[in-house]
């Protein structure tokens, strides 16, 4: 009951509340009587306020059941959220001008929110958004601050995107700036938007600080994935390009910070800070940087933009005084003093690039040498660039060249001056340096013994040779790396064959042949030093002399070394002494021929021949040749078996010859049998002998395939049409064509062979067995010939039908058989034989 009493008085008072023209309505009354007893539940409310906007009440009648919700529930995010849409959306459909009292009366609404609403974001971005729209810009910055204040931090994150775009939006450009360093300071991470806003401003020197601040985070992440290295380049580059803009940074230590950090763009980033200095309308400082960068580069890529960029500008200077139309005689001198600096630019730069090469790799000699080349027209200079080089070469590092070419060209220039004190105090420096290789001290040596002898002094150039020569104190290996090339140097070739050459010019008989010995004995003649020193001995007539040297020098050597040195001495020997002393001669040839490598055989059998039928018996000399026949390579043989025919048949007579052609025709490869066959058959035609001529055919075609060799068969043809008939040429049309059918079958069993079982490859064999013909010589009397051909013809079982042309020839043939003739037997047949009896 006290409950029921207590219940009264507050339906009373809630009834009070409900205006008369809604307690009018029937429809309404239930959700009143459930408002009256549960005034202070959110849903009811709600369903109230949507049931009234379903009934199409108006906007007054839909916004009291809110403001009725708010009396009860003023703390209700959701009624005010609620509402705040409702108030919002009846705005838009009424499309009113924003200047519009219903929109203060919302700007209010929110307001009032807010005092309950305080620590609502949603709220707060819902009267900033509106604001926006009304375009309220010190309101709405205020009230963006208000919700700053009264959010707790960690709801910050929400309300910063809307303030951003709100000074992004509004051209603020200081408020902007403020704006930022209060967001950077909760988000330092957003740097890089921060900027990019900053340089759309005009903000550069904030820019500019910002960036610096990212490049020297190490901890800092670019979020649109650029490098520190692109972050620094975008920094240069602003600086360089607003120099006016920034106030509070240093951009010469800023650039130069970079040029130590990233070496692979130090041509970038000098041109960068030039272009700070010219944009500065400092040219003079900027002229100072360009000279600094190329005097420091490292590579030529970097060289080649500092100095583009660098003659770009003086040409743009020069470009601009040229355009005026009319010019002060200040500004006269001023554009020559330009031009003149400008061509002294172009000028320089093979050399700049030069120091470029040389910084990059201070042990190139050719650079070095090129750079002396360009400085040839001040002496000064180039005694300076020589001094450098020798003493920056390092001899274990020198590349292009070798350190003894600078020693070499420092002397000859003094030289050339006419300073020869100066050339000789270069070159004695030069032959104390710790070279890598002796060759480099011994070019140094002959270098400077043929300025001597330039300079006519040769008993000085004698005088260097014979120090430079001069033994060590100790024994010294000569490959021993371990010692200094100045112990080594007594050994080198080079110098003691310079020391040869001048004592052979200007010494005497007993002092050249000193050098030569003591080169002997150390072992380091080459077989030309012992050939030169034979041929100065035979030169004074030392003959005996200069023969035992040739001796002493094939025991030093082995083949093919010695090649040389026999060659020359059995030349030398058949020279000097020609047939007096044959069983000597013949005594070296048969030791040269011992040992004698096969590539080399064949001069030296010549040279034997040649003795041999100039002073010996001609007989040797045949021996001679058929031993060479059996040792020179294949492809010299025919022209031994040539020189051996020709002496037979000039010494002997042609039947003489006979032997040596089957011997040939028997040894050499087909292609040069083939030669000789044909060779062969025509000298036995010469001599009459018709039938050995046609067997010796008969032979070679076992060898010739008729669809390759086509010279043997049309010579054949020849010579059957001129001493054949009709029968023997029917006999080379069946052996052509069973010689033919031979190869053809050779081809076709290897084919199938290859392909075949086993067992149809051994009757593949035996058909090869009964079809290949033997191509072993065959040489048959003349008497026993026709029985043979008349056997061939009688079981020859094929009829050939002979061209009309070979019919005709045959015919000419038979009636010219018809009659025999009588040829007288040649001379040469009987050879030397002959001529004695005449």
């Amino acid at each position: 009951m006290a409950e029921a009493g207590n219940e009264e008085p507050m339906a009373q008072a809630e009834a009070s509340l409900i205006p008369s023209d809604l307690l009018s309505e029937e429809d309404h009354l239930a959700y009143e009587e459930e408002l009256l007893r549960n005034p202070f539940v959110v849903r009811s409310w709600l369903r109230y306020a949507e049931f009234r906007k379903s009934r199409k009440c108006t906007k007054a009648q839909v916004n009291i059941i809110f403001e009725r919700a708010l009396t009860q529930l003023p703390g209700s995010y959701k009624i005010w959220h609620y509402y705040l849409q409702e108030i919002m959306k009846q705005l838009d459909e009424q499309h009113l001008c924003i200047d519009h009292s219903d929109f203060e009366a919302v700007n209010k609404t929110f307001e009032r929110a807010l005092v309950w609403m305080h620590k609502m974001p949603r709220i707060w971005i819902m009267y900033c958004e509106f604001l926006h729209r009304q375009r309220f810009v010190t309101r709405l910055r205020h009230t963006l601050d208000r919700s700053l204040r009264s959010l707790p931090i960690t709801q910050h994150d929400r309300i910063w995107p809307l303030y951003l775009k709100f000074i992004s939006f509004h051209d603020i450009p200081e408020t902007g700036l403020r704006v930022y360093r209060r967001f950077l300071k909760l988000s330092p991470e957003s740097r890089e938007t921060a900027v990019e806003y900053l340089i759309s401003v005009g903000k550069l020197n904030e820019a500019a600080q910002r960036m610096a601040d990212m490049v020297n985070d190490p901890s800092f992440t670019s979020a649109e994935g650029k490098s520190k290295h692109q972050l620094w380049m975008e920094l240069c580059e602003l600086m360089s390009k607003n120099p006016d803009k920034m106030q509070s940074l240093n951009v010469d230590a800023i650039i130069r910070g970079g040029l130590k950090k990233y070496t692979d763009q130090l041509g970038k980033l000098w041109c960068s800070l030039a272009d700070y200095y010219i944009r500065s309308k400092l040219f003079e400082r900027a002229r100072d940087i360009y000279e600094e960068a190329m005097s420091s580069v490292l590579t030529v890529r970097d060289f080649a933009q500092i100095f583009d960029a660098y003659s770009q500008f003086e040409y743009t200077v020069i470009s601009k005084l040229m355009a005026k139309d009319t010019m002060s005689p200040e500004e006269e001198l001023d554009l020559e003093l330009k031009l003149s600096r400008y061509e002294y630019l172009m000028n320089r730069r093979p050399l700049l690039l030069n120091s470029v090469l040389l910084r990059q790799n201070p042990h190139s000699v050719h650079e070095w040498l090129k750079r002396v080349k360009l400085l040839e027209d001040d002496p000064v200079e180039v005694i300076k660039t020589y001094t450098k080089a020798v003493t920056t070469v390092d001899p274990k590092l020198a590349s292009g060249g070798k350190l003894s070419q600078i020693w070499t060209e420092f002397a000859k220039f003094y030289e050339s001056k006419g300073q020869l004190d100066d050339a000789r105090i270069i070159f004695r420096k030069a032959t104390q340096v710790p070279y890598t290789k002796v060759d480099e001290l011994a070019n140094v040596w002959c270098e400077f013994a043929e300025m001597e002898l330039r300079h006519d002094n040769p008993t000085e150039a004698i005088k260097l040779c014979r120090t430079a020569t001069s033994a060590p104190s100790r024994k010294v290996a000569y490959h021993d790396q371990s010692e200094t090339v100045q112990m080594r140097l007594y050994r080198n070739i080079k110098i003691w064959s310079l020391y040869a050459d001048l004592e052979e010019s200007f010494g005497t008989l007993q002092s050249t042949k000193a050098v030569y010995d003591h080169m002997i004995d150390l072992r380091i003649a080459s077989p030309q030093i012992i050939i030169n020193a034979a041929l100065f001995l035979e030169e004074n007539n030392y003959f005996e002399e200069a023969f035992r040297l040739y001796e002493k020098g094939i025991g030093l050597f082995k083949w093919p070394n010695v090649y040389d040195i026999w060659n020359t001495y059995l030349t030398k020997f058949l020279k000097r002494f020609g047939g007096n002393k044959l069983e000597r001669a013949r005594d070296l040839f048969e030791q040269c021929l011992a040992d004698c490598p096969p590539k080399y055989i064949k001069n030296i059998f010549l040279l034997y021949a040649q003795l041999e039928e100039q002073y010996g018996l001609a007989r040797h000399a045949m021996a001679v040749y058929d031993k060479a026949e059996d040792l020179v390579p294949d492809e010299e043989k025919k022209e031994m078996f040539d020189l051996h025919i020709k002496l037979a048949a000039t010494r002997f007579g042609l039947t003489k010859v006979r032997p040596i052609y089957q011997k040939a025709i028997e040894t050499l490869p087909d292609a040069d049998s083939v030669k000789m066959c044909i060779e062969f058959a025509q000298l036995e035609c010469k001599l009459g002998e018709i039938d050995r001529a046609r067997m010796i055919y008969m032979h070679c075609s076992q060898m010739c395939d008729p669809r390759r060799q086509q010279v043997f068969w049309e010579e054949w043809k020849r010579f059957e049409v001129a001493h054949g008939n009709e029968d023997t040429l029917r006999e080379l049309l069946r052996i052509k064509r069973s010689v033919q059918a031979t190869f053809n079958t050779q081809m076709s069993v290897s084919l199938t062979a290859a392909q075949a079982s086993a067992a149809e490859g051994e009757a593949a064999a035996a058909v090869v067995e009964s079809v290949t013909i033997s191509k072993g010589p065959v040489f048959i009397r003349a008497q026993d010939t026709q029985p043979a051909l008349e056997e061939s013809k009688v079981h020859n079982p094929d009829e050939i039908e002979v061209p009309d042309e070979d019919d005709e020839e045959n015919d000419n043939n038979d009636e010219e058989m018809d009659t025999v003739e009588t040829r007288a037997v040649p001379d040469e047949v009987f050879g030397a034989i002959a001529k004695q009896d005449a």
